[in-house]
């Protein structure tokens, strides 16, 4: 997935929209958290995560994703959203 495309699927399940209705993703992407390359982000959408989903298998295959990736203490921002969205079954 290009880093476009895996901020817009983050923002997606994070709950955000395009700010006017029938709007491409494209043109109004430009106020998205940065997810791929901002820890703080993917620290925001991560508890979202949890808080929407609160399913405890969810957590564990977000935690086995980061483990594979990398040490799940040190994952990168880019090494969290592709856990993020290999978890919610998004990751192309």
């Amino acid at each position: 997935m290009t880093l476009k495309q895996q901020r817009i699927a983050i923002a997606e399940a994070c709950g955000w929209k395009p700010e006017t209705s029938g709007s491409s993703w494209h043109v109004l992407d430009i106020n998205i958290p940065d997810y791929p390359s901002d820890l703080n982000a993917m620290h925001e959408a991560e508890k979202m995560l949890q808080t929407v989903i609160g399913d405890v298998s969810v957590a564990d295959r977000m935690h086995r994703y980061t483990e594979l990736l990398g040490n799940e203490i040190n994952a990168t921002a880019s090494q969290r959203a592709e856990a993020f969205l290999r978890t919610i079954e998004k990751w192309e």
